[in-house]
């Protein structure tokens, strides 16, 4: 028998904790209609019991606490919800427990913004994680020693297994059932859960807004200038022509506090144009290349992909609204 352990942290995401006890338990279910014995005995661990919720809403008991004696094979973090800083600070006793937990052998998983908590143990320094991509200039002010690549679905590093936003943690869960009970039962589970096997990336999904936290305000202006003019060819010159700044210092600047090359930030504006325009379905492929400032089709093409993970007809196909019927 494997024993998983699902925490039970404090502002624990209660959907994403039941749904990965959901897939492990019915892993079982699907060994028992092969006449094969139940593989992984599955326990939720807190720090006290019942943990409180969902804002009171819900209650979790915990089947044992981290006081007791515990030895884990494989443990699930699963997301925090709500203010990150505070469910950091309130989940400050798994800490060591998981640091002990891992020298012992055991493996770790986070699903979402479960990585938090992990980082947090220091097991994450130098290994690369992900996370949900809307979390992660928070993550990376916080773990900069963490090698954050949201472009993945998951991760796999010594032992260290971290899933990406929201419901793509799923595919992290399959991941682990097919890691410990082989890849029938890990495709059986997909298909009772209807969960989208084949996806390797969270790209698609990202909606790039540029960081904008930081107190530099030329660089700020700068973002400004670029978002408002998505439709035409900008250059590092004309920008720095309305603020007053020298090239070699602007692009530093602009580097070290938006995460991105004036270019890059140029075009992932331009691509988020792009695919907000893509999503109504009511212009084609050039059409939409021409609004937002470019004209060769394939230097287009060459960008969407880069930043959204697929062609812009791919793009367009996959999210455009259908009318019901249709």
């Amino acid at each position: 028998m494997k024993h998983i352990v699902i925490l039970a942290l404090k502002q624990v995401n209660v959907g994403s904790l039941e749904n990965a006890r959901q897939a492990f338990l019915e892993a079982n279910e699907c060994l028992k209609n092969e006449d094969e014995p139940p593989l992984f005995n599955v326990e939720v661990v807190g720090i006290d019991s019942p943990v409180q919720t969902g804002d009171g809403l819900y209650h979790i008991e915990a089947d044992r606490l981290i006081t007791e004696p515990v030895k884990a094979d494989l443990i699930i973090i699963p997301p925090l919800r709500g203010d990150l800083a505070g469910g950091i600070q309130q989940n400050s006793a798994f800490f060591p427990w998981i640091r002990n937990q891992y020298q012992l052998g055991a493996q770790l998983a986070s699903l979402c913004l479960g990585a938090f908590i992990l980082a947090a143990t220091g097991l994450l320094d130098n290994k690369l994680c992900v996370t949900h991509w809307q979390a992660s200039e928070e993550f990376k002010k916080l773990y900069p020693k963490v090698k954050l690549v949201n472009d993945r679905i998951l991760t796999d590093e010594a032992g260290i297994y971290t899933g990406g936003g929201a419901f793509s943690s799923a595919n992290l869960v399959l991941y682990l059932i097919e890691k410990f009970a082989g890849r029938d039962v890990a495709i059986y589970c997909s298909k009772i859960f209807q969960v989208d096997w084949g996806r390797k990336s969270q790209t698609p999904f990202i909606i790039f807004t540029g960081q904008k936290s930081h107190a530099d305000e030329e660089i700020r202006q700068a973002q400004a200038l670029i978002e408002e003019r998505y439709r035409d060819r900008l250059s590092v010159n004309e920008i720095i022509a309305d603020i007053g700044i020298g090239r070699r210092t602007f692009e530093r600047r602009f580097k070290k506090e938006t995460g991105n090359t004036v270019m890059e930030y140029i075009q992932r504006v331009k691509v988020e144009a792009a695919k907000r325009e893509l999503e109504k379905g009511y212009k084609t492929v050039n059409e939409v290349m021409f609004e937002v400032g470019y004209l060769d089709n394939k230097a287009f093409r060459n960008v969407f992909r880069k930043y959204s993970g697929m062609s812009p007809s791919d793009y367009r196909l996959k999210f455009v609204k259908v009318a019901v019927g249709a």
